[in-house]
């Protein structure tokens, strides 16, 4: 059964793989715009698949755009 648990993460280390404060994660939480996240009791935490998969539907930037002027 152990081979099936996930390494769960806590805000904590969501924040600093992200680069952003706890507060932002927390916000994200909140406004429910961030990584899917389970409730342990009154812990939370965060599947890595979760996280990688929402970041995955970030938009990104840099797109050069045809046709568009300066």
């Amino acid at each position: 059964m152990s081979e099936n648990l996930v390494n769960f993460l806590n805000e904590r280390q969501v924040a600093g793989a992200l680069g952003v404060s706890v507060a932002t994660v927390r916000r994200w939480r909140l406004f429910r715009a961030g990584p899917r996240y389970i409730k342990i009791g009154s812990s939370v935490r965060y599947k890595p698949d979760d996280v990688t998969g929402w970041l995955d539907t970030r938009p990104v930037g840099g797109e050069l755009l045809v046709g568009v002027a300066n």
